[in-house]
Order: structure tokens, then sequence, then C-alpha cells
């Protein structure tokens, strides 16, 4: 009890001390300002200072000496910048584990659920503007885009969904049957899964004008992860239960129950390299990345990660997944898959880093947080084209 500081203490002060520099940095703030929520400030961002970085091709002097022999070509290892490329303002973005607030869409369109209000940011022109306004004290708790066209679905914390054209600015429909706030949701086709508090699945054809619908009993607390296979014939639900369930629809039990992971599953991420691969990843008590083969129906590894795992997410472009953490180092890291290698830490956020998304082209991640900020991160390669060159079509182009 002495009054010299406790390495804790010194942790938390230099973690402030980065705070206020990055705010500094990254926002044009000072470490006496605070993130607003005024409309002109939502989804607004500045360049940040980029460091210059050591020229990988750079030649060392010893490679000067002469020699015989003709030189090895070194394969040049990627790098990953440790700063963020862009950060916007998201004030209002509620730091509640079992929401999904924010997804990017095919076409280069980043919508945002902020209290009880939808925003949609464009990454190709930086433009903002507001969909939609809830009413009363209604407020916003998943969006998610379907995989093609501008149509939007938005959860609620009534327990009713949305359907919104982006492009017109109208909402085409509302869809009740839930009796819990509607925390996730995903699209297959026509099809609409929404997973909600009231502990079921409901699965809808948005295309036809009634609203009958099919249902997926299974978890015994919230639902909070849907995700659907992309050959589009599984889909995987994660639970407060600590249950990863796995469905064809064609029977109404699920046709694989994972019952491993020891907190929460809302990470759940199809791999798009190898059929049937499914990760998944727990809560505070359980901190594990797990792989599952849906094919065989048997457990894979299983990763420590030391923290909380709340989103998970594969490269399109490269056999890597990255993942976001919350309790207690906030932090998204990078994984090369099979070998669970760490191909980068980012850190940066100081909230729990709840919120995943990425852009078209495959190269841009977006994070988001309780502090109130979405941050882009450059972490994957362009695809390889059929010449062996690297194609990049996007966003990787403007925030650089």
């Amino acid at each position: 009890a002495g009054s010299q500081a406790s390495p804790q203490c010194s942790r938390d002060e230099e973690n402030v001390s980065y705070t206020q520099m990055l705010r500094s940095e990254l926002l044009g703030m000072s470490p006496s300002d605070r993130l607003q929520g005024s409309p002109e400030s939502v989804l607004q961002y500045k360049a940040q200072k980029r460091a210059m970085s050591e020229d990988a091709f750079s030649v060392s002097p010893g490679g000067l000496r002469s020699s015989s022999c003709a030189p090895t070509p070194r394969k040049v290892q990627r790098k990953i910048a440790k700063a963020p490329a862009k950060v916007l303002d998201a004030p209002a973005l509620q730091d509640d584990f079992y929401l999904n607030l924010v997804d990017w869409s095919s076409t280069n369109m980043l919508s945002v659920g902020l209290s009880k209000s939808v925003y949609l940011w464009s990454a190709s022109s930086s433009r903002v503007t507001k969909l939609l306004d809830l009413p009363g004290e209604d407020s916003v708790t998943s969006v998610s885009w379907a995989q093609r066209g501008v149509h939007l679905a938005v959860g609620t914390n009534s327990g009713e969904v949305q359907i919104w054209d982006t492009e017109a600015g109208r909402k085409l429909r509302t869809l009740g049957g839930h009796r819990g706030r509607v925390g996730t949701s995903a699209w297959n086709g026509g099809i609409l899964s929404t997973g909600s508090r009231d502990h079921s699945i409901l699965h809808r054809d948005v295309r036809q004008p009634d609203e009958s619908f099919a249902k997926s009993l299974g978890h015994r607390q919230e639902v909070c992860g849907l995700k659907w296979s992309f050959d589009e014939q599984m889909l995987a639900s994660g639970g407060n239960d600590n249950k990863l369930l796995v469905w064809n629809l064609r029977t109404p039990a699920p046709a694989l129950q994972f019952t491993d992971h020891l907190a929460a599953v809302k990470a759940i991420a199809w791999s798009p390299h190898q059929n049937g691969l499914l990760a998944s990843g727990g809560g505070t008590a359980d901190r594990c990345i797990r792989f599952w083969n849906t094919t065989t129906g048997t457990p894979m590894q299983a990763v420590d990660t030391g923290s909380q795992v709340c989103n998970l997410m594969w490269s399109k472009n490269v056999n890597e997944i990255v993942s976001t953490h919350g309790y207690s180092l906030n932090q998204v890291m990078v994984w090369k898959y099979p070998t669970m290698s760490k191909v980068a830490t980012l850190s940066g956020h100081t909230y729990r880093v709840l919120y995943l998304a990425m852009s078209p082209d495959g190269q841009t991640i977006v994070t988001g947080a309780g502090d109130e900020t979405l941050r882009f991160w450059n972490v994957f390669p362009g695809h390889k084209t059929s010449l062996g060159g690297v194609h990049s079509h996007g966003f990787a182009k403007v925030i650089r």
C-alpha cells in the first residue's frame, strides 16, 4: 500500500495517453474533446497521418558484397499497417455484445445503426445519408444487406423487421412475428432469416405478399449470431445458451448441435475456401475460436485467444480469418489458416470491438466499438487474376 504506482495503474495511464494521442492524430481532437452526437459529426472522418515505411526492397550494405552466385530472390512478407487507414465518428454506437449494427453492401455502401436511426455511408464518395428514424422509444438492433441489390433489413428492439429499398429511400414492408428484439439477421437470396431474444429464428420470403414464415426452435436463450453457408444450403446459429446449431431447413430440428463453447456464441463464419468448414467464437468465459467440419459433423481444432471473441470473418482472397475481441484486449487479430499463426494484431479501440464488416473487394475491414468510432483497416491483398496480377476495385483505393 505504498505510494509507488502499480503496474496496472501505469498501464491504465498509458492507455489513456494512447487514446488521447489517437483522438488527436486521427480525429483532429484535443485531449479534452469528447465525441459529439450532432448530425454534422455522424460518419465524418479525417485522414490519418501515415508514417513513412521502410522500403521492402531496400538493399542492405551486406547485399553489396561480391559473389559468384546469383542472389536468391527473397519472398517479400506482406506488411499490414498497424494504424487504421480512416476513422469515422459514430456517436451513440451501442456497446451491446448481442447486436449487429454494421454491414457493408456489395454495392460499396456501409449501413450503421445508431440509436433509433440508420445511416448510410458511401465508401466511394464518402456521402452520408440518414435512411430512417424509428418512432417513440424503439431502437435499431441489427442491419443486414441482401447479397445483391440495395435492400436492407433493419431489426428493431420492439421485435419488428423493416425491409428498405435504400436507393429509393423507401420502406417496402414491416414484418412482425418476433416477441423480442431482433439482434441478428441473414439473407439467402429472397429468404430472410432473423434471430431474436424470444429464442426463435424466423425464415420469410420477402418476395411474397403475405407474412407466412417457417420457424426454427432450438436455442433456449437469445439468438445472437446467424450465417448462411456460401452454397446457401446450411444456416449456422449461435445463442446466449452457448450453443452452435446448424440447420438445413428440410427438417424442423437442427441437423447438428455443438455444445463445446462455454459462453455465448455470436461470432460465426463459413469458409469460402473449403466447403462445410465453419468457425465459431465464444464470449468472455470461453475465449476460444473453434472449427467444425459440418460435412462429417465433427469438431476440428480450437484456439484460446485469451479474450472475448465478438466477430469472425474469413478473407475472400486468401486462406486467413480475422477475429475481433472484447474483454479484455479490445483487439483485432488476423490469423493464417490452418496453422492459426498470427499475421497481425491491431489495436486502437478503447471498448469491445463488437462490429465487423468487409469491403466488396475483400481487402478492407471496418470495425466498430462502444468508443463510438468505426475504424477501417487494410488487411488483405486483392484477389489474384488469371494473369497473375492482383485485382482491386473500390474502397482500398479511396482510403489511401
